[in-house]
């Protein structure tokens, strides 16, 4: 599609069932797209951030039982046999 074309020729290039579609939304119709579209931008940005908690906190286990179990071989030096 044309990018720098008016709106009524960019309209032109859409198959006809997108244009039939478009024509029948109402106001009440686009706002509900446009809320719906924030939407699933905020549920990508929460669904990335949930996804580097995760793996932080898996981090963050996995390297302390690693920080004991080395703090244990440690400990075990000074130990009498």
């Amino acid at each position: 599609m044309n990018e720098e074309a008016r709106p009524v020729d960019r309209m032109s290039e859409l198959p006809p069932e997108t244009r039939e579609f478009l024509a029948q939304l109402r106001k009440e119709d686009i706002d509900t797209l446009k809320e719906g579209v924030k939407l699933v931008n905020a549920i990508g940005t929460v669904g990335t951030f949930a996804k580097w908690l995760i793996a932080g906190v898996l981090g963050l286990f996995v390297g302390m039982v690693m920080f004991a179990e080395a703090v244990q071989k440690i400990m075990a030096w000074f130990r009498p046999s």
